[in-house]
Formats: C-alpha cells, structure tokens, sequence
C-alpha cells in the first residue's frame, strides 16, 4: 500500500529545515510541468555483489537519506556517496547529521582521499565529487567543472565516473528532487552492468529526478522510502 508523502515539519534540525520541501538551490530552476504517466519498464538487478554505493538526492533529500541510512544493515560495508543538492557550508552539517544519527563515519568529500569501507562521502557544496583509479585504490576528486543540470554537485559526474570503475558492482538509489539529475549517469550505469533503484512518487517530495530514472528504462526497483533500506540490505548486505 503506498504511504503518504513525508511531512515537511523538521524540527530543530537546521539542515532540514533548510532543504526539506523547499525549492532546490538551483539558479533559474522552473519546476517541470506535470508530464502523462507512462509504463515504466524494469531491468534486472546486477548478479555481482556491489562494492559502492551512490545515492542521488534533492530537494526532501535530506529526509529520505536519513530514512535510507538508518534503515540500513551493519553488514553493508560498501563505501556510500552521496550527491545532495546543496549550498556550501550545509552539506557539512548533513555529513554530521548522518554520523550522528546513523553511526557511520561521515564527512564531505576531499580531494585525494582514499574510499574506505563503511564511510559515507557527501559532495561538498558547489562542488563536484568523482571518483578516479589510482592503482588498487580508488580516489575522491573535488572539482569546480561546470554545473551539470543546473546543478553542482551533480550526480550525474559521479555516476559517470563511478561506472568507469566499478561496472556491474554498483548500486544506485535515486531520491527525491526536482529536475533530471542523475538519468545520464544512471544510464551509463545501467549500460555497466549496474543495478538502481528509484523512490516511488507517493513517497517523493517532488518526483522529478527519480522520475526521470524509472521512466528512462534504468531501474531495477521502483519502491516507497521505507523499503529502500531493505532492498539495499539485500543486494549490498554480506
């Protein structure tokens, strides 16, 4: 049975309260009219354990990446990031929020540094966070390349770069939020091998980005909120 949008009410938490049923921080971003529902075709799921896990999110993004996180299990030792739509200085705070209230270490992206098991990486605010082979590790790059989407950080740049290196070993979840952001660089997981899974529209704050997923043919799953995690567990858990 699908479950009703989550509330707007945030409490004292000064990073939802910033983002959470708020227009994005997009300059000059007009919200797409209301497209025909069309049938959504899914994909299979990828047969290869995922060694990364990517989450796009946007406006109500916040919200639904404390659902997800705190609905997943401690078997999921995947390194986790995260494209938030944000400005400066708030996707601090969200890194911070997530350790405290998932219990993962967390923190925003920093150039050269290396993925390790079980942290959460969220992209810096008007910044662009990708990955890059060093070797048998692998490296967050922070970049000032051109707004993708209107937006920077974007997931599009992250999903690209992520799909050169991990193939059919990545899981996407696409949340929340206005626009397209994250359909390209979905597609070019899809095309690796990869699995995504979207947040359906009863459950979305604004269903444009997961949207434009599902439709496009690239999901695997297109689910309500509460039954993200689960899946994840599922793929990602060992």
């Amino acid at each position: 049975t699908p479950t009703s949008p989550p509330a707007t009410e945030t409490g004292n938490d000064p990073v939802q309260a910033m983002v959470v049923g708020a227009p994005d921080f997009i300059a000059g971003a007009k919200k797409a009219p209301e497209a025909p529902a069309k049938t959504i075709e899914l994909r299979r799921e990828s047969k290869l354990a995922p060694e990364i896990l990517l989450i796009a999110s946007s406006t109500g993004g916040p919200t639904a990446l404390l659902t997800v996180l705190e609905g997943l299990s401690p078997s999921v030792t995947a390194p986790i990031l995260i494209a938030q739509h944000m400005p400066p200085a708030f996707t601090a705070a969200l890194a911070e929020n997530i350790e405290k209230k998932c219990g993962r270490p967390s923190g925003e992206g920093k150039d050269g540094e290396i993925l390790e098991p079980g942290h959460v990486y969220v992209a810096p605010g008007d910044k662009h966070m990708v990955l890059e082979q060093d070797g048998d590790a692998v490296r967050v790059r922070i970049n000032d390349d051109p707004p993708e989407n209107f937006c920077r950080p974007s997931a599009d740049p992250l999903f690209r770069s992520a799909a050169g290196i991990f193939g059919a070993k990545i899981l996407v979840t696409v949340l929340t939020g206005m626009g397209s952001d994250g359909e390209a660089g979905s597609r070019k997981i899809a095309e690796a091998g990869g699995t995504v899974i979207t947040q359906n529209e009863e459950t979305s704050v604004v269903w444009g980005m997961p949207r434009a997923v599902a439709q496009a043919g690239l999901c695997s799953h297109v689910l309500p909120l509460p039954q993200i995690a689960s899946r994840l567990n599922k793929l990602a858990g060992k």
